[in-house]
């Protein structure tokens, strides 16, 4: 083990810069959902030269990818997910120029010795983890079943602390929309249906909702359309809401409560309604103990602090935690103290301390993969474990 642990390190602090010059190309190159051809075509690229299997355009996502490796003596199947999109009008606001990279970075060092140890590495290239068009591809990954096999998948999230796996929220992203009848507004409003009043009725019904609601839930919106003039009775109105929880089954709650104030908007006004995701649902991140004490072994090992009950918000990596063990740490890539999603935070991630920080996030994932690869029963353990939370 201590052989295999010095080799690996010694590939990754030998190869810091090609990385680092990854991770800078594609903040430079900021791609949204399912438009991130640039950022899949650089990590696969890598991934291939270096041995890996790798399969593009997968799971109903043009920008995802498998790349795989297969040692020539049996053992565990440990997937790295690799996340590389960003935010619409901020670019790489939360470190996924870092994510991709430290992913790709990881599974190239633990494969240079794959055979010593055996079992199957993978990465999954997963687009679209901020939403957006076609979003939360872990879910499609899920549900078309490229973790039936799996054992564990892993992946680290830059932050402002090192921790282990953080609690997060579940999310149903949805689209509230009203049919009503158009009317000029001055002479004849009696002949109108007004889908915007239809849509206010609801906003302002799911602010009464709130306050009978526990404090895990989120709702958060905006109205997208509401009508091309003043003196038109609007036909049509659409807002986007986003409805969080801290569990699925509360969160299936809260969208039957916000499905009934809608349908009664629409029988108060007279217009039809729909309400229904824009893109998948997001799940909580289903936490496995015995995971997490690894990885905080692991960075006692190498000399990190961590701190506990570290805040998240929601990520589709939770759903890959429905069906398999997840290790989904957070690593310290800035001390500027601003929060992900921040104009502030952006700039961190490519800023020296973040690069500095590609390196470190590598060796912790790798090293912790490399426990599990040498401990098939620790795997078996951290399995069984895991049926029981679920």
């Amino acid at each position: 083990m201590n052989t295999q642990k010095n080799i690996l390190l010694k590939y990754i602090d030998d190869n810091q810069d090609q990385y680092i010059n990854i991770a800078r190309q594609i903040f430079a190159n900021p791609e949204t959902s399912n438009h991130e051809y640039f950022a899949c075509k650089m990590l696969s690229d890598q991934l291939e030269s270096h041995g890996f299997s790798i399969t593009r355009d997968v799971a109903s996502h043009p920008t995802g990818f498998t790349a795989v490796k297969k040692s020539s003596r049996s053992g565990p199947r440990i997937t790295f997910l690799a996340e590389y999109d960003a935010l619409e009008g901020l670019g790489h606001g939360c470190g996924h120029n870092l994510i991709g990279t430290i992913s790709t970075y990881a599974a190239i060092a633990l494969s240079k010795q794959l055979d010593k140890f055996g079992g199957e590495l993978r990465v999954y290239g997963t687009p679209g983890e901020e939403g957006g068009e076609n979003g939360s591809a872990k879910e499609d990954f899920v549900t078309k079943g490229y973790f039936d096999d799996v054992d564990i998948a892993m992946e680290i999230h830059p932050s402002n602390e090192n921790s282990v796996t953080p609690a997060s929220l579940a999310v149903d992203p949805v689209d509230i929309e009203f049919w009503g009848r158009s009317a000029h507004a001055g002479l004849s409003p009696e002949l109108g249906i007004n889908a915007l009043d239809a849509l206010i009725l609801t906003y302002n019904g799911i602010n009464a909702l709130r306050q009978h609601l526990t404090t895990d839930v989120k709702i958060h919106g905006i109205i997208l359309n509401g009508g091309s003039a003043p003196n038109i009775v609007p036909d049509y109105a659409r807002g986007r809401f986003y409805l969080r929880a801290k569990t699925r089954p509360t969160l299936n709650k809260v969208f039957e409560k916000v499905e009934h104030i809608v349908q009664g908007a629409a029988m108060a006004t007279g217009a039809t309604c729909k309400i229904a995701r824009f893109q998948n649902k997001v799940d909580d991140i289903v936490r496995n103990e015995i995971l997490d004490d690894l990885y905080r072994e692991t960075m006692s090992d190498m000399g990190v602090t961590w701190s506990e009950n570290v805040a998240f918000s929601s990520t589709d990596a939770g759903n890959v935690s429905h069906v398999i063990p997840l290790l989904h740490p957070m690593l310290k890539t800035t001390s500027c103290g601003s929060p992900l999603h921040s104009m502030e935070f952006r700039e961190s991630c490519i800023a020296s301390e973040a690069l500095s920080s590609i390196a470190t996030g590598a060796k912790l994932l790798a090293l912790t993969a490399m426990k599990l690869f040498n401990q098939p029963d620790l795997v078996e353990e951290i399995k069984l474990f895991h049926k029981d939370l679920i």
